[in-house]
């Protein structure tokens, strides 16, 4: 007989393999094969990650949207302008919402981002930084999301601060500060090479600019999330942060860099935000947390955190954008399009709490 605490010499095969745990250890299976309970190999687990059934459905709904403004507005819709423009309208919000997802895949939230676009671009168009040209008005406004993200970090990551409290307090402070510096005006944009950017000529092969840097923070976004110990640290944070600590994983300094990342995102789209309108403004960014949150919602990634995905955050940004377009095309009110958009993410979580129900 064993004495108490002693493990049995053997295991019958019939018994089930032991749980990971404190204590616990994974018995060898048969060779070749995974051990119980893991599907990596799983043909069907590999057919659903290959062929994204979330992806697919906003790529049907994104062409039910296009084939609509077609049908209702054929010159206007399908024109090539207004195709440039529904796509520079995306990307500012876009680069926004690459951050976001990252921070959203750790089980974090961020509630300022809108703000910090909004005062970045403020801060990077007073007369002051104007004087150092292009240049001077870029590094300003990433440097400002880079100082946003760094406090909105070390006060989650350090401070112990709830992500949701944090970033609201940054919500409130950026927007203030944004006012203050502005004193409540528009500030004008005077220098020619950022004007330029938003003007036809600087089109490569009838591709604004902005678009060009959306697609690269997209293509690089995607491969730090998928290809990059980065990526997988954010994902096993999200899905249990004490275990990848217990792993070995930095949670605190992650999480430091995720907000940080989203900072810097929101100072890139703060520069595109001011070549689009030429001017800074407290006003910048109403409402971009909300949005942002919502593309990368209904693109997949979970609201709990554990799981994101890139290319669905952009499709749901691509999603909003279009049908803003359709809206302001077919003289609707905005109240039916915010209706619409409440209905679409509605329905994502309710699918996304369907897919995860066993």
């Amino acid at each position: 007989m064993n004495s108490p605490g002693s493990r049995p010499a053997s295991r019958p095969p019939a018994d089930p393999a032991p749980v990971p745990g404190a204590g616990a250890t994974l018995t060898a299976g048969p060779v070749g094969k995974p051990p119980a309970g893991r599907t990596d190999t799983d043909p069907l687990s590999r057919l659903r990650r290959l062929a994204d059934l979330r992806n697919l459905s906003l790529v049907g709904v994104l062409a039910v949207l296009i084939a609509v403004g077609g049908f209702t507005k054929p010159d206007e819709f399908l024109s090539t302008d207004n195709l440039q423009l529904v796509l520079t309208q995306a990307s500012v919000i876009g680069v926004v919402t690459v951050g976001v997802t990252f921070v959203i895949t750790s089980g974090g939230i961020d509630l300022s981002v809108g703000a910090m676009v909004a005062l970045a671009s403020v801060w990077a168009t007073t007369l002051a930084t104007q004087d150092y040209g292009l240049g001077g008005i870029l590094l300003c406004a990433v440097l400002v999301g880079l100082g946003c993200g760094l406090v909105n970090g070390v006060l989650i990551a350090y401070g112990g601060m709830v992500p949701f409290i944090a970033t609201l307090a940054m919500l409130a402070s950026a927007r203030g500060l944004a006012l203050q510096i502005s004193d409540g005006k528009t500030q004008v944009v005077t220098v020619n090479q950022v004007l330029d950017l938003g003007l036809p000529d600087s089109y490569i092969l009838g591709i604004p600019p902005l678009v060009m840097i959306f697609a690269a923070v997209t293509v690089v976004g995607w491969l730090v999330l998928n290809r990059t110990t980065f990526g997988r640290r954010t994902v096993a944070i999200g899905g249990n942060a004490e275990a990848a600590r217990l792993a070995g994983i930095d949670v605190k300094r992650q999480r430091l860099m995720l907000y940080l990342l989203s900072g810097l995102c929101c100072g890139v789209a703060a520069f595109m935000l001011v070549v689009l309108t030429g001017s800074g403004q407290n006003t910048n960014g109403n409402l971009y947390e909300l949005d942002a949150i919502a593309a990368a919602i209904i693109g997949g990634t979970l609201l709990s955190g554990g799981r994101g995905t890139i290319t669905g955050s952009v499709l749901g940004v691509l999603v909003f954008t279009t049908i803003t377009n359709l809206f302001a095309l077919n003289n609707l009110q905005s109240d039916v399009q915010q209706i619409a958009k409440g209905a679409i993410i509605v329905a994502a979580v309710l699918v996304q709490k369907g897919r995860s129900t066993p």
